[in-house]
C-alpha cells in the first residue's frame, strides 16, 4: 500500500487517535487545534498561521477572553439544564461530562482559573443555585423558562390550596373536639356524712356479689318486710332494670363511630403514609458522625440553626459555639432521656412536639405523647429513633 493510502495502518492509528481526548498542553485555544504530541504542538507553533492568530489576538486580548469565557458559560449551562435539570449535583460531575466532548472550551482560556471560582461565579449571578459541603461544592441549575415559571407558579398555587384545605380540617376537627368537651357535663361525686337518726337503728351493708345472692337476699327481705318495703324494693329492681338497658345503649354508641372519628382516622392514615427523605428540622439536636472533620467535631453534638434546600442545615457546636455546613447524610438524630421534649421529624406525626415517654432498645423505637396540634395528648408507640429527636 502506498503512504498516503486511506486503508494504511498508519492513516488508521492517526484516525482512532485524533477521535479521542489529547493532552491539553498541546491544545492551541487561539486556533483551536489539537496536537498529538509535542513535535506536532512545536511546529505549530512556528508556523504562519499561529503568528497571525497570536497578533490579532494582542490588539484586543480582553475580547478573545470575553468570547471564549461566554462560550464555556453557554457550553456548560446547556449540558447542566438538558442532562440534570434541576436537580442537585456536584459540579465535578458536570464538569467530566462537558470536557469529555472533544471540541470544548478550555478553562484556561476563561477569565476562571478554577471550578471553585466558576461556580461561585454562577451563584453570585443567580444562575444556580450554589453550596459547599464536605464533599465539595453542589450546584443546581435554575430554570428562568417562562413555560417553566408558569408551571410552577401553577404547582405552587395547588398546593397552597391543598395546604389551606388540611388546615381548614384541621380547625374543623378543633372546633368540633371543643364543642364535644363543652357539651360534656363532668359528673362530680357527692360525699356525705354516715349518720343514723334512731340510734338503735342498725347500719346495714348491702353488698351483691352475683345475681343468686341478690335474688335470695330480696326473697329474704320480702318475707321479712312488709308490703311498704315491698314497694320500694319493687321500685328499686325496675330502677336496676333499666339500668343494663341504658348500660347497652351507651355501649351502642360507643361502638358506632360518629364521622368527626372517621375523618381523624382518615388525615391520620394519610399522614402516617406520607414519609419524606429529608428530615433536618430548626431548633432540634443533632450528633456529628464523618470523621472527615477531623476528631474536634466527631460525635460532637450541636443545634440545627438554619435548613438549606432540605439536605443541608447549620449547625451550631455545643461545645465551641462553631458553625458548620453539613449534608444530613453526615448528622444523626440525638434521644434524650424519658421526659425530655422531643421533635417528629418524620412520618404522620411531622412536625409535632411531644415528650418522651420510654424506650424500646430490642427493637430501636420509642413510646412518646403529642403535645402540639390536634391530636394532641395522644400516646404513639413504635417510633423510630430517626424519626424522632431532642429539642434544643
Amino acid at each position: 500500500m502506498g503512504k498516503s493510502d486511506f486503508l494504511s495502518p498508519k492513516a488508521i492509528a492517526n484516525r482512532i487517535k485524533s477521535k479521542g481526548l489529547q493532552k491539553l498542553r498541546w491544545y492551541c485555544q487561539m486556533c483551536q487545534k489539537q496536537c498529538r504530541d509535542e513535535n506536532g504542538f512545536k511546529c505549530h507553533c512556528m508556523s504562519e498561521s499561529h503568528q497571525r492568530q497570536l497578533l490579532l489576538a494582542s490588539e484586543n486580548p480582553q475580547q478573545f477572553m470575553d468570547y471564549f469565557s461566554e462560550e464555556f458559560r453557554n457550553d456548560f449551562l446547556e449540558l447542566l439544564r438538558r442532562r440534570f435539570g434541576t436537580k442537585r449535583v456536584h459540579n465535578n460531575i458536570v464538569y467530566n461530562e462537558y470536557i469529555s466532548h472533544r471540541e470544548h472550551i478550555h478553562m484556561n482560556a476563561t477569565q476562571w482559573e478554577t471550578l471553585t471560582d466558576f461556580t461561585k461565579w454562577l451563584g453570585r449571578e443567580g444562575l444556580c443555585k450554589v453550596d459547599e459541603t464536605p464533599k465539595g461544592w453542589y450546584i443546581q441549575y435554575i430554570d428562568r423558562d417562562p413555560e417553566t415559571i408558569r408551571r410552577q407558579l401553577e404547582l405552587e398555587k395547588k398546593k397552597k390550596q391543598d395546604l389551606d384545605d388540611e388546615e381548614k380540617t384541621a380547625k374543623f376537627i378543633e372546633e368540633q373536639v371543643r364543642r364535644g368537651l363543652e357539651g360534656k357535663e363532668q359528673e362530680t361525686p357527692v360525699f356525705t356524712e354516715l349518720s343514723r337518726e334512731n340510734d338503735e337503728e342498725k347500719v346495714t351493708f348491702n353488698l351483691n356479689k352475683g345475681a343468686g345472692s341478690s335474688a335470695g337476699a330480696t326473697s329474704s327481705k320480702s318475707s321479712s318486710l312488709g308490703p311498704s318495703a315491698l314497694k320500694t324494693l319493687g321500685s328499686a329492681a325496675s330502677v336496676k332494670r333499666k339500668e343494663p338497658s341504658q348500660s347497652s345503649a351507651q355501649s351502642a354508641k360507643k361502638k358506632k363511630k360518629s364521622a368527626l372519628d372517621e375523618i381523624m382516622e382518615i388525615e391520620e392514615e394519610k399522614k402516617r403514609n406520607a414519609r419524606t427523605d429529608s428530615w433536618l428540622q430548626p431548633g432540634i439536636i443533632v450528633k456529628i458522625i464523618t470523621k472527615k472533620l477531623g476528631e474536634k467535631y466527631h460525635k460532637k453534638k450541636g443545634v440545627v440553626k438554619e435548613v438549606i434546600d432540605r439536605y443541608t442545615a447549620v449547625v451550631k457546636m455545643i461545645d465551641s459555639g462553631d458553625r458548620l455546613k453539613l449534608d444530613q447524610t453526615h448528622l444523626e438524630t440525638v434521644i434524650p432521656a424519658p421526659g425530655k421534649r422531643i421533635l417528629v421529624l418524620n412520618g404522620g406525626y411531622r412536625g409535632n412536639e411531644g415528650t418522651l415517654e420510654s424506650i424500646n432498645e430490642k427493637t430501636f423505637s420509642a413510646t412518646i405523647v403529642i403535645e402540639t396540634g390536634p391530636l394532641k395528648g395522644r400516646r404513639v408507640e413504635g417510633i423510630q429513633y430517626e424519626d424522632i429527636s431532642k429539642l434544643a
